[in-house]
């Protein structure tokens, strides 16, 4: 058996596990990063890149389906569109390859060793690694659990055959007909949304009162009525009990009480996602845990000395971006740097039609808080850039202390608005006011324009509205 001995062991690279592997190999650690499948991990490979991949054909598709029909405000016509699928699934496929080799190019710059296999845990320094050349094992005197997580399978709805999840959905070789998505969370509604683009009849089944349950009626009502332009049923308050008798669609129990049928070429169960540590070995270690996640302090060490957890196996959010964040800093503790979590707010989006970025506290949070805020909103109706784009639907919402103007929230509903998180994301982290907002000079045309707006629609001296 061989053995290989190393300073920092990664297991699982996904965005966290490569990124902490990238960042310690750049500060001369030895490093090794374990990994039984593609490089990149559920997010670049079945998760975030392809899924929003096909959110842009499907954008694409219904602009032209809209200019066949004449339905475009300035004048633009179009032939009846076609959509080769096989192509388009091609082509997500060949971003995903794309970065796979990116990320496999810089772990080499970063002198970072990759052993490719199952890694299972003999002890707290020690992972043996099944491999296809035979067993290896690793020593090592850090150790990284970046394992990641996996969509949630419902007892009365197996995946298998027409019940499929996130990862089936981005993999199927045409558009279903008929699509009932089982959950309205994010990864429902971007894929249900998507999909009724492409021309599938959608109905999802959310077992809450609302959809996107996280969010804020505020900015969850303008989804909800866009779905409904789109043709897509929403059944709230609903249980998805299994499939029919025939096996050809869903049964739902309505909020009445009363039994109905979905018909659905293909049902897709999107109710969560759940941690990745199932033969790993843990029952060899001595971790502390809540609930089925591993339960981590301020530097995301766990309860064992030298082992450390990261990512979705560490709870929520489950976001990539958080992983990475959490990856960058664990690395550079392991090399002795003076690090610690310390993190204002972590941006979440939703990539529906219309997008919802969230950061920080919304309106409702602060005030269960206790604290007293003053909240400025501006909508993109007043927004010259959001007009010439017509995407004129929603607002920016900007969330501050009413004593000091500290801006603890901002939230944005609209087209596009998911490239506004890092500015959002950085006046929460930069501690901002509201008058540093209001007195920084944003350019014209740009969707930028509603943050400023909004901090001085809450300073009380709004502009365009």
């Amino acid at each position: 058996m061989t053995e290989i001995t190393c300073q920092l062991l990664v297991v699982g690279a996904g965005p966290g596990g490569y990124v902490c592997a990238i960042r310690a190999g750049q500060l001369g650690l030895d490093t090794v990063l374990v990994e039984r499948g593609k490089l990149g991990g559920s997010c670049l490979n079945v998760g975030c890149i392809p899924s929003k991949a096909m959110i842009h054909v499907a954008e694409e598709f219904e602009k032209l389906a809209e200019a066949a029909d004449g339905k475009t405000p300035f004048g633009l016509t179009a032939a009846q569109p076609a959509l080769d699928f096989k192509q388009a699934i091609a082509w997500k496929d060949g971003i995903v390859h794309r970065l796979n080799n990116g990320v496999a190019a810089l772990l080499r710059k970063a002198k970072v060793k990759i052993v490719q296999g199952h890694g299972r845990f003999r002890d707290g320094k020690t992972i043996v690694v099944e491999t296809e050349t035979g067993p290896k094992t690793i020593k090592a005197e850090t150790v990284v659990i970046a394992t990641g997580s996996a969509p949630v399978e419902l007892p009365t709805l197996p995946f298998g055959g027409r019940v499929i999840s996130s990862t089936g959905a981005l993999s199927l070789a045409e558009v279903p007909k008929s699509l009932v998505v089982v959950g309205g969370g994010y990864i429902g509604l971007e894929l249900g949304t998507a999909f009724a683009k492409l021309g599938s009849k959608v109905a999802v089944v959310e077992a809450q009162d609302n959809i996107l349950p996280l969010y804020d009626v505020e900015l969850t009502a303008p989804i909800a009525r866009r779905l409904t332009a789109l043709g897509v049923e929403v059944l709230t308050g609903a249980r998805a009990l299994g499939l029919t008798a025939q096996g050809d669609g869903l049964r739902v129990e309505t909020p009445d009480g009363q039994e109905r049928s979905l018909a659905a070429d293909k049902i897709l169960v999107t109710v969560g996602r759940t941690p990745v540590t199932e033969a790993l070995g843990l029952e060899q270690l001595v971790l502390d845990m809540d609930g089925c996640f591993i339960r981590i302090g301020q530097h995301c060490e766990t309860s064992m000395r030298g082992i450390y957890a990261i990512g979705d196996v560490t709870g929520e959010p489950m976001l990539a971006h958080r992983a990475m964040a959490q990856g960058e800093m664990v690395a550079e503790i392991a090399a002795g740097m003076p690090r610690a979590w310390d993190k204002r707010c972590i941006p979440a989006i939703c990539f529906t039609d219309p997008e919802i970025v969230s950061a920080g506290l919304s309106p409702d949070e602060a005030r269960r808080a206790g604290i007293n805020i003053k909240v400025g909103q501006f909508p993109f109706a007043a927004n010259g850039r959001a007009m010439t784009r017509h995407g004129e639907p929603g607002f920016v919402r900007v969330v501050a202390r009413a004593d000091n103007q500290r801006v603890l929230g901002i939230q944005a509903l609209g087209q596009g608005v998911s490239e506004l998180s890092a500015a959002f994301g950085l006046a929460i982290e930069m501690g901002a006011v509201l008058q540093d907002i209001a007195g920084t000079i944003h350019a014209h045309p740009t969707l930028g324009e509603a943050i400023q707006e909004a901090a001085f629609k809450a300073l009380g001296h709004a502009i365009h509205v």
